[in-house]
């Protein structure tokens, strides 16, 4: 079998941390490794396949002084736009984790379970984008309800945990809850967030737009459409919640028909990359507890909505940094190595 050199742009981040992760526990071809950061984690090391590596500076030359195959970046939008191009044109397939690439036409958006075959569209630019993290954990339950009962809208409520906002946000939860036990959160000033998020949650998550929708919603209607290659009719309030790691969402889904909730049950139980936890009466459920440090999206509270016989109501949780980021980056990697061999 070929090994292949991969490059992790963004290698000391939250997300550059866990492709690594993702990478030996999948066991990934790998040949040589080049973790690439910013200067000011240059030097520093990563353990990998029982290896250490040294964390190399990120420049403009980098990718031409070294054969990658792949290149996995999370490093921001603003690094992607210029560096992605590079390592494409180097010769490397750049797997972007950012929000840069998504949305442009000749960059395929890719979730396996849902649209691999967009993968090939990658010699466009050299470019495959990964989805925003929430778009993921619904485009997988989504995508087997509608090529079996034909979905025509979706309206979403995210729980989306601070691990979104980095390390960052989930360090200033942290300090916000020892503030508060110390009877000293007055004096805690919020600094990633807008608000005070410990005890609280926030109904903001990004920039306000002009349709009063901010960006992150707006990103689930756009790219829910991109991916499923169908005008889904998408709707959502995105909401920060004082929880360190994975995201939640409560969705409802308009059927073109009439929908039997056990038969959607079934068609899930059996869809790739989810895991059906529905049995409310002994209180087991999709929970961030539950889905946190895993590779698949958990789903429950499935319902027949009271009044309408085409709408289902249901409940998932995933762990955003894993199956929202690395896990989906690291299985684009591993369907773009089948569809080229």
């Amino acid at each position: 079998m070929r090994k292949y050199n991969i490059a992790v742009v963004g290698a000391t981040g939250a997300v550059g941390e866990e492709i690594f992760n993702v990478l030996e526990e999948v066991n990934f071809p790998i040949n040589e490794i080049l973790p690439l950061a910013s200067s000011r984690s240059a030097g520093s090391e990563i353990e990998c396949f029982g290896k250490t590596y040294k964390v190399v500076e990120l420049t403009d030359t980098v990718f031409d002084e070294h054969e990658i195959d792949i290149a996995f970046f999370s490093a921001g939008g603003s690094i992607s736009e210029k560096f992605a191009p590079l390592a494409a044109r180097s010769g490397a397939v750049v797997i972007d984790n950012t929000s840069h690439f998504r949305m442009q036409s000749d960059v395929p958006l890719v979730v396996p379970e849902c649209n691999p075959e967009d993968i090939k569209e990658w010699k466009n630019t050299g470019i495959i984008a990964n989805p925003n993290c929430s778009t993921i954990q619904m485009v997988q339950i989504l995508k087997p309800l509608n090529d079996a009962f034909d979905i025509q809208r979706v309206d979403v409520s995210t729980y989306q945990a601070t691990s979104g906002a980095g390390k960052e946000g989930m360090e200033e939860l942290v300090t916000q809850m020892q503030q508060f036990f110390a009877f000293k959160l007055d004096e805690c000033e919020p600094k990633v967030f807008q608000h005070q998020i410990a005890l609280n949650l926030i109904p903001h998550i990004d920039v306000f737009l002009d349709n009063d929708y901010t960006k992150e919603e707006m990103k689930m209607v756009n790219e829910t459409q991109k991916i499923l290659h169908k005008k889904i009719e998408v709707s959502a309030t995105c909401v920060r919640v004082p929880i360190l790691r994975s995201h939640s969402e409560a969705i409802t889904i308009h059927f073109a028909n009439a929908i039997d909730a056990n038969k959607a049950r079934d068609v899930l139980r059996n869809a790739p990359s989810v895991v059906v936890v529905d049995e409310p009466s002994k209180n087991i459920y999709p929970m961030p507890l539950l889905s946190t440090d895993t590779n698949e999206t958990y789903v429950g509270r499935i319902r027949k909505d009271n009044f309408r016989d085409n709408v289902l109501h249901l409940f998932c949780a995933a762990d955003q940094i894993r199956v929202g980021a690395a896990t989906n980056a690291v299985r684009i990697a591993q369907k773009w190595i089948e569809l080229e061999d």
